[in-house]
């Protein structure tokens, strides 16, 4: 694997902020019909045909979205975009882990306008001996 080209995957999730999580988790589950995954915090995500919407409650929304790219080995894409010159805010790190022990990684970085982008990889722990 480590003889192939490293490659980004297609964008595996998109980031709004809301002003309401309740209100907004209503409108897109209820009114747009998305399906909701998980919730946790003042979070939520929907599944968006392929893509993962991430809704994020904050005071004063902000403009941008977040783009997350997939990547299936985090750790590999981070030392792969370090070698193109990609400064990153911060090394892969865990930032959810589900009940059935899969595990959401993600490092982000910006693009030369200051605007973050986001490799992301689902992990499964190793399994017990």
């Amino acid at each position: 694997m480590m003889n192939t080209p490293f490659e980004l995957g297609p964008i595996g999730q998109i980031s709004r902020s809301v002003k309401s999580i309740e209100q907004a988790n209503a409108w897109y589950g209820g009114v747009l019909g998305l399906k909701h995954m998980y919730s946790f915090g003042k979070l939520s995500f929907f599944e968006c045909g392929g893509t993962r919407l991430f809704l994020e409650e904050r005071e004063t929304p902000v403009p941008e979205s977040v783009l997350y790219l997939r990547v299936s080995d985090i750790n590999r894409g981070y030392d792969e975009l370090r070698s193109r010159g990609i400064e990153f805010d911060n090394a892969p790190h865990l930032i959810h882990r589900h009940a059935d022990g899969l595990e959401e990684w993600m490092a982000f970085f910006k693009d030369p306008e200051g605007r973050h982008l986001a490799i992301m990889s689902q992990v499964l722990p190793p399994a017990a001996p």
